[in-house]
């Protein structure tokens, strides 16, 4: 269970369009999906940024940017990480496109995803 590297960082923010703004024009991310309360973005490498909006129905419980660490076996290391005593929030989650993730509260309290994503550049 080896950890590839930060590959997502998410937030949630009452600061929608400036933090879009930021990321898309400043930074230069394409879109990848858009809802009004959320936007996904990719960078040229597969890592991804999402921005919630504070009314937002995703992320609900992010208080702070939360980054997302790329796992070798995310169900794997789920298991050993909650044997450890670590805390998950929620069932792991599965998009159609083979992308899983699993949140949980680290130590310090605040939030961290372990995230595994097939077509990602450190998966080839």
């Amino acid at each position: 269970m080896k950890v590839k590297g930060i590959v997502w960082l998410g937030t949630r923010t009452a600061n929608f369009d400036a933090m879009v703004n930021i990321y898309q024009n400043l930074m230069g991310l394409d879109i990848v999906h858009q809802d009004p309360d959320i936007v996904v973005m990719d960078w040229p490498n597969g890592d991804r940024v999402e921005v919630s909006g504070e009314d937002s129905s995703y992320n609900t419980f992010f208080t702070n940017p939360v980054a997302g660490f790329l796992m070798d076996n995310i169900a794997s290391a789920r298991v050993k990480r909650e044997a450890e005593g670590i805390e998950f929030i929620g069932h792991t989650e599965f998009a159609q496109d083979g992308t899983a993730w699993a949140n949980f509260r680290s130590p310090d309290g605040f939030f961290y995803r372990l995230t595994d994503t097939p077509d990602h550049s450190l998966n080839k």
